[in-house]
């Protein structure tokens, strides 16, 4: 038997694709691979970027919506041993033009298709007005011709003066220890930083997660409709690759059709992961409608209470969550599905084998002792080797072969690991430490609290106070004296917000939203209101 923990991203694909040839991999509402059909047109998609010069190291970007070219070319890249550079369809022309250059991006992939977020196409060639890329050699159009694009045909047809030999002949000649995913990491303020991850981090990464966690096999329907540029998509991909299973995507999530094809596909894991996604589910008139028993599995990540409602919306399957990063290929740790609701509710679970964790006080040092909070430290198979192209970032990051994450955590007498937020994430209320997550986890109990953000604003008194941006559930209503009311009483006066936002819309990265730009709405506001105001 093949030893899968030592193949390259290709080769272990490639393995899967014999073994499972006529069983779905990759289905979309209204189209679908198998996984002989996706080695095929991977195949295709090599030998067209090896005809463009492209070859093992190489960084492509890709920017795409979800869809079936994506997993082609990002594959495709993986059998000539060149770099994927997911690009996040949100970046607006001056973040692209920042990762086409520190990236070295040698061309770029996209398609005709307009978003949800925008013409990729009006974006690129905005980008490269702004500054142009020093490596960059060429863009490529999936779709109809455009100026300034290689058009698909052309790409295509190039392709065929290379010999599927040859791919295969590359594709030998790469390591595990080579980079084959570079993601970008949403930035706050800052740039975003490049994190290369390696095969052996990405192939082992999804066998653990299938063989400790999940247990898919070749029937499995696995819903992980999370942009394909987040390792929330890519990760899944990984592990029903181990299987033989199938993972159900769409172009941007939409709730009824998400339902829809659940019900249809007979989905048996459902991947929403963010509040944001799984919320908006449950809100949807046909959510009682669709027959959605066939779901065993449903993964969130929130706070407690907020889980606890999930699992109730799902009863027939188990509700676990999971603690991880992009440094770290993904996830680290998952919940286990035997584990009992509360630790499921509570914990993320145990690193997974072959990973490690520890909490240490973050201005000491010195190890935490089970269920103290301080700083989680990782280290194993799944951590990358550094920010790309950040020798000072990097000297910050790990000490003594620890990687430092800056998240606040700690660890149960079992392993199992509790997410408190970031570090930086902390108000310092008149000199008092208070999680922001602690807040929101109090605000989501409330019945007309669909979401729940909680950022620390300056105060003349106390130096910094709880300001809550909150979202409603559709029909309902809340004022800022009633939200505070609620607060009375469950928690410490001082973490009481004393300001209330009430909005409609987020700000987004790819999943998560970005406190840093209510950060700026709060600061933008020209005159002071009164505590307990609403926006």
């Amino acid at each position: 038997m093949i030893d899968k923990q030592n193949l390259t991203l290709g080769q272990y694909f490639l393995d899967a694709a014999d073994q499972y040839g006529d069983e779905d991999v990759l289905i979309f509402p209204d189209n679908r691979h198998t996984y002989g059909s996706l080695r095929d047109a991977s195949l295709r998609r090599a030998r067209s970027f090896s005809a463009c010069g492209v070859g093992r190291g190489d960084h492509v970007g890709l920017l795409m919506a979800n869809c079936l070219e994506f997993i082609e070319c990002l594959l495709g890249l993986q059998l000539l041993g060149a770099v994927a550079v997911p690009m996040n369809a949100r970046y607006k022309a001056q973040e692209l033009s920042y990762v086409l250059e520190n990236a070295d991006i040698k061309w770029v992939v996209t398609h005709d298709l307009v978003s949800e977020y925008a013409n990729f196409g009006d974006l690129l060639l905005e980008a490269i007005t702004i500054q142009a890329p020093e490596r960059l050699k060429g863009l490529v159009m999936l779709g109809n011709p455009r100026e300034g694009f290689l058009d698909q045909t052309e790409f295509e047809t190039m392709g065929r003066s290379i010999s599927e030999t040859g791919i295969l002949s590359a594709l030998a000649e790469s390591s595990v220890m080579d980079s084959a995913i570079m993601m970008y990491t949403s930035g706050t303020t800052a740039h975003p930083k490049g994190c290369p991850l390696h095969h052996e981090m990405l192939v082992q990464n999804g066998i653990n997660m299938n063989q400790s966690r999940y247990f898919l096999n070749s029937e499995d329907r696995f819903w992980a409709p999370l942009p394909m540029f987040h390792m929330a998509s890519i990760l899944p991909l990984m592990c029903c690759i181990d299987a033989g299973a199938a993972m159900l995507s769409m172009i941007h999530v939409e709730a009824g059709l998400s339902l829809e094809l659940m019900e249809r596909e007979r989905a048996t894991v459902a991947f929403p992961s963010f509040p944001t996604v799984t919320s908006a589910l449950i809100a949807h008139p046909d959510f009682g409608k669709r027959d959605l028993s066939s779901i065993r599995r449903v993964n969130n990540v929130a706070p407690p209470d907020v889980l606890r409602q999930f699992q109730e919306a799902f009863p027939q399957a188990v509700q676990t969550g999971a603690y991880g990063l992009t440094e770290a290929g993904g996830v680290i740790a998952f919940n286990h599905p035997d584990e009992p609701l509360e630790t499921r509710l509570t914990t993320c679970g145990q690193p997974m084998p072959g990973l490690e964790a520890k909490v240490v006080n973050p201005e000491t040092g010195s190890q935490c002792a089970p269920g103290e909070k301080g700083e989680i430290l990782l280290r194993g198979y799944a951590i990358f080797k550094g920010y790309y192209k950040s020798p000072e970032k990097n000297a910050e990051a790990f000490e003594e072969g620890w990687f430092k994450t800056g998240d606040l955590c700690a660890m149960t007498n079992n392993g199992e690991i509790e997410f408190h937020g970031r570090i930086k994430d902390m108000l310092k209320v008149g000199g008092e430490n208070v999680a922001a997550i602690e807040i929101e986890s109090l605000l989501s109990q409330h019945p007309s609290v669909k979401m729940a953000q909680v950022i620390g604003v300056p105060d003349a008194r106390l130096l910094e106070v709880a300001c809550a941006y909150i979202e409603c559930h559709d029909g309902q209503d809340l004022t800022a004296a009633e939200l505070i009311e609620f607060c009375q009483g469950k928690i410490a006066s001082f973490k009481i917000p004393r300001h209330v936002r009430v909005v409609s819309d987020w700000p987004m990265s790819a999943t998560k939203i970005q406190k840093f730009v209510l950060r700026q709405w709060f600061d933008s506001e020209h005159q002071s209101r009164e505590p307990g105001s609403t926006g």
